[in-house]
């Protein structure tokens, strides 16, 4: 849902009820609507601003907000509706054929019929469907250094915000180290466990899957990358290198995307992810 009809529309329900005064609210055709930033000191009469102010910029999180009462103040209710829509809307939505043709990425399906499904079961999630399975293999190279893959995961909008800057660092660097980089493709209704297939499926020596992460309110745009070694029937989540947090408000997508493909070098160094990894790095004091 756009942001700007959200807000609008609170803003008239509110009137309707009596709970704002119609001559403060901003007429239709006015300018969009704008609100005080989350990261504004709202408190009514502070004892000491300043400590407030630098408190304030340690955290995203929604405090120092001030209240009307025992309740919200109008905008801190109009943001935090705003917000919430922003991550059903990630949980909900599909990724668009025109992000997948841009970032130049086939699509394959588990064997997850529909969203409901996805959520409801989600061990169904990392079962490829049978077509998705001959069209991976029908596609993919096998037997590369490198396999990466994008699944939607429960954030649709982290994979349309970030993969177009995360996946051309991450294979620019990948090559840059004279690694054999397979084919990228998309996993729709995926989680996490689906890397574990498409490394039995292809034979690679390390998956990167780039997925999704539960949105919240302070970001519905967060993605993460899983990469393993050697992925397949029996890994295990201690097997698992993680890179979390991927977006504007934390890691940039470029550089997580340089970031990952030194991960990937140290995995194949190592032959080792997750745990593993750590504990051989750390024996060599890294």
């Amino acid at each position: 849902m756009n942001e700007k009809a959200l807000i609008e529309g609170i803003i008239k329900k509110l009137v309707e009820e009596g709970a704002l005064d119609s001559s403060r609210a901003p007429a239709a055709e006015a300018s969009p609507v704008t609100l005080p930033p989350l990261d504004e000191v709202t408190v009514d009469n502070p004892h000491n601003m300043a400590a407030l102010e630098a408190m304030r910029k340690t955290t995203p999180a929604r405090i120092l907000m001030g209240r009307c009462g025992a309740r919200q103040k109008t905008h801190s209710l109009l943001h935090f509706q705003a917000d919430h829509a922003a991550a059903v809307d990630a949980v909900f939505m599909d990724v668009s054929e025109d992000c997948l043709a841009e970032n130049r990425l086939f699509g394959v399906q588990t064997v997850v019929r529909d969203k409901d499904e996805f959520l409801m079961k989600p061990e169904l999630g990392k079962k490829l469907s049978e077509e998705g399975k001959k069209t991976i293999l029908d596609t993919c190279e096998k037997g590369c250094n490198v396999q990466i893959i994008v699944v939607d995961g429960l954030s649709s909008t982290a994979i349309e915000a970030n993969i177009a800057d995360t996946l051309p660092a991450m294979v620019q660097g990948l090559k840059a180290e004279g690694l054999s980089v397979g084919t990228p493709f998309f996993v729709k209704y995926g989680r996490v466990g689906v890397m574990d297939e498409v490394g039995s499926l292809l034979g690679c020596d390390v998956v990167v899957e780039l997925i999704g992460e539960r949105p919240g309110l302070i970001t519905a745009e967060s993605m993460s990358s899983y990469m393993v070694y050697k992925a397949g029937k029996e890994t295990v989540e201690a097997d698992r290198t993680i890179v979390s947090n991927i977006h504007k408000g934390g890691t940039p997508p470029a550089e997580a995307g340089a970031h990952m493909a030194t991960v990937v070098k140290q995995m194949l160094a190592h032959k080792a992810s997750g745990v593993a990894l750590s504990e051989a790095m750390k024996g060599k004091g890294l």
